[in-house]
């Protein structure tokens, strides 16, 4: 079940290949996105010292959050994968010129998971032929329910 999407993601990247991430959370995040107050559209993923981490993801602490805790809604929040993706995704971002890009927040099993994809970005030439693109199976979808009528 999806909590937030990163529409933008994909008019601004070509999506190659996806992960499926854990984060670190407190306990009133964990709250505060069951509640569905979590956004990810201006957040992105970097490499620090061999883990990778989300930056600029929104978490709205909810009210009733504790009063002895002081939450910051946009804190820095480690993503857990498996070494060996680690060591994947350092290796192409750094040498082939690949971005992190959060995709889609969401849950898996009770867990909240964030998948990131390994993205490259777009020109703006492509951004507009895409936008054509869906815009044209808009329309086709669109004559096509009329002629079924």
């Amino acid at each position: 079940m999806s909590i937030a999407e990163n529409k933008k993601a994909f008019h601004d990247y070509f999506i190659e290949d996806r992960y499926e991430a854990g984060i670190a959370l407190e306990g009133w995040e964990v709250k505060s996105i069951r509640a569905g107050r979590a956004q990810i559209k201006e957040s992105y993923v970097i490499i620090r010292n061999g883990e990778i981490f989300l930056i600029g993801a929104h978490i709205s602490p909810l009210i009733t959050a504790s009063s002895h805790v002081r939450p910051d809604p946009v804190r820095t929040r480690k993503l857990l994968l498996h070494r060996t993706q680690i060591n994947k995704l350092i290796g192409k971002v750094e040498r082939a010129g690949y971005a992190l890009v959060p995709v889609n927040l969401h849950f898996a099993k009770g867990r909240i998971k964030l998948e990131i994809g390994l993205a490259k970005g777009k020109k703006q030439f492509e951004k507009r032929a895409s936008e054509k693109e869906k815009e044209w199976k808009r329309e086709q979808g669109q004559l096509l329910k009329e002629r079924n009528r």
